[in-house]
């Protein structure tokens, strides 16, 4: 026997109201009651022989007659507007090719109304906020490009007018400052182009071109090509283990080479006086996990959830100091999830930097 008490149910509770021939039973029982009690007092008054048939046969044709009263009024007036309500709400709730369903008044439409309005409410609310959201990171993006573009195009037009005013003519300056707005021209050129990548990958026409190719090898011949600036840093680069074996995976090669490139160039630039950048790699079964990890200056954790967002630096001063153009991660992240993959940072400040991404093995 169980053990766990039955919940006692109130009257309220056991009778179902929620439909128009539910809640019309309830009001004629109720009515024809009353009807029937108040003939039967009048009976047993004003007349010497008491019948109990006459109450009863009020009592019975109250009944019927208030319930389909009752009925077509309820519908009538109360749940063909609900009805109305519950298909307006499915009508905002539809997706394209979808259609709309039919409504069975005998259900528990009031109750349905309500979880939809609710479900509704929250799904507007979230999509409020989501709006909200999607209009700080445009004003924001927008703003940080105007800022970015705004150095080099100053740089450009000092430069101009500096040799327009009689430096061009000066042999002592007017190859310097040629030579200065067009490192200024570079710059403008090389965020178009990161902006450009960025918005095909977002729009999907960029397509991959997926071929079988070693990793490792990919990894050497991008550090060696980065050889010099990791020098002039005083960054050494290598890798962790001695890979004998080549490991082969299935990726876009080109895009790949940006994304070890671009986490490459990240750890130098960021790196300490002297520092030290190594590239491992790891067997995850059906994926292999490339790391790129530093020991330089290392990021704070209040910054981390942001890095891979557009034009976003952690020290503006001091990330313009150094270069770039402030959209290396965000390539990183469109190029790694275009191939269906993870990218991830760990860091600790004044420790040093691990960046990883996933890419499928070759079979």
């Amino acid at each position: 026997m169980n053990s766990k008490a039955i919940p006692r149910l109130t009257f309220a509770q056991r009778l179902n109201t929620s439909t128009p021939r539910s809640l019309s039973l309830f009001l004629a029982f109720w009515f024809s009651i009353c009807v029937g009690f108040l003939v039967g007092i009048f009976e047993y008054i004003f007349h010497r022989e008491h019948t109990i048939w006459v109450p009863v046969f009020v009592l019975v044709f109250t009944f019927v007659l208030s319930f389909f009263l009752f009925q077509f009024a309820v519908e009538r007036f109360i749940y063909r507007k609900i009805k109305l309500i519950y298909k307006n709400i499915h009508n905002l709730k539809l997706k394209k090719g979808q259609k709309l369903k039919s409504v069975d008044l005998n259900t528990d439409i009031i109750s349905a109304v309500n979880k939809d309005v609710e479900a509704w409410a929250k799904d507007q609310k979230e999509e409020i906020e989501y709006l909200k959201n999607l209009e700080n990171y445009r004003r924001e993006f927008l703003g940080n490009v105007s800022h970015e573009l705004k150095t080099p195009i100053f740089n450009i037009q000092g430069y101009i007018m500096t040799l327009l005013e009689g430096g061009l003519e000066d042999s002592s300056i007017n190859r310097t400052y040629l030579e200065r707005a067009e490192k200024s021209v570079e710059r403008m050129v090389n965020i178009v182009e990161d902006l450009e990548i960025i918005t095909q990958f977002e729009s999907g026409q960029l397509i991959l071109h997926k071929e079988k190719f070693d990793i490792i090898e990919l990894a050497r011949d991008t550090m060696s090509s980065i050889q010099y600036s990791a020098e002039k840093k005083n960054v050494k680069l290598f890798f962790k283990d001695s890979y004998d074996k080549p490991i082969y995976v299935k990726a876009d090669k080109e895009s790949v080479q940006k994304v070890i490139s671009n986490l490459l160039v990240n750890s130098i630039k960021y790196s300490k006086q002297v520092g030290e950048t190594k590239v491992s790699f790891y067997d995850m079964d059906e994926n292999i996990l490339v790391e790129v990890t530093d020991n330089g200056i290392g990021i704070s954790q209040e910054h981390i959830p942001r890095l891979f967002e557009r034009f976003y630096r952690v020290e503006r001063s001091r990330s313009r100091d150094i270069g770039g153009t402030g959209l290396g991660l965000s390539i990183v992240k469109h190029i790694i999830e275009a191939h269906n993959q993870t990218v991830n940072v760990r860091s600790t400040l004044g420790i040093g930097t691990t960046f990883g991404f996933t890419l499928a093995k070759s079979r």
